[in-house]
């Protein structure tokens, strides 16, 4: 009898597991997605942590194809970036910072440029697309124009980038 009611109870727990499997990230490199719509995820938040610790002017991520760069450009993106949902971190290795996060989570502008997408054959196609990369970027900053941390020169030349469309 115990025998049998312990396998009902497994069988039970397969299905709940089954229910709630988790996706696979294949090609995602977008970290809000990735937690919001609850693909795997192999935690490397702490690669924040040790960048905060461990500071440098510049930083180069050294990785082979297909290791993680862009996800972890975008994951250090949603965490320093005004505004950001601090939830998407929420059960995370840095999380546990409390101090680390209340100092630098979601306290900057962040400007995030990929060049990942852009494969052309010739010169001119290339920079035509690296062009419209970045009046894309500097499209969503566009709050940037009301910063009392820009003085009037920069925001005419910001201004000249956004018209140049």
């Amino acid at each position: 009898m115990l025998k049998r009611n312990s396998l009902k109870m497994m069988e039970g727990v397969w299905k709940e597991m089954e229910m709630r499997q988790k996706k696979l990230p294949i090609g995602i490199d977008n970290f809000e997605k990735l937690r919001s719509e609850d693909f795997y995820y192999v935690d490397k938040t702490g690669l924040i942590r040790e960048l905060l610790h461990n500071w440098g002017e510049v930083n180069l991520f050294t990785r082979p194809r297909r290791f993680g760069k862009t996800l972890n450009m975008s994951m250090l993106e949603h965490f320093f970036s005004l505004g950001g949902d601090k939830r998407m971190f929420d059960g995370l290795d840095i999380s546990k910072e409390t101090a680390l996060c209340e100092e630098y989570m979601g306290k900057y502008p962040v400007i995030s440029v990929s060049l990942k997408g852009i494969d052309a054959r010739y010169y001119e196609t290339a920079y035509q697309k690296v062009v419209q990369v970045i009046m894309e970027v500097a499209a969503k900053s566009y709050f940037l124009l009301d910063s009392e941390n820009l003085n009037e020169h920069d925001k005419a030349a910001y201004r000249k980038l956004l018209d140049d469309k």
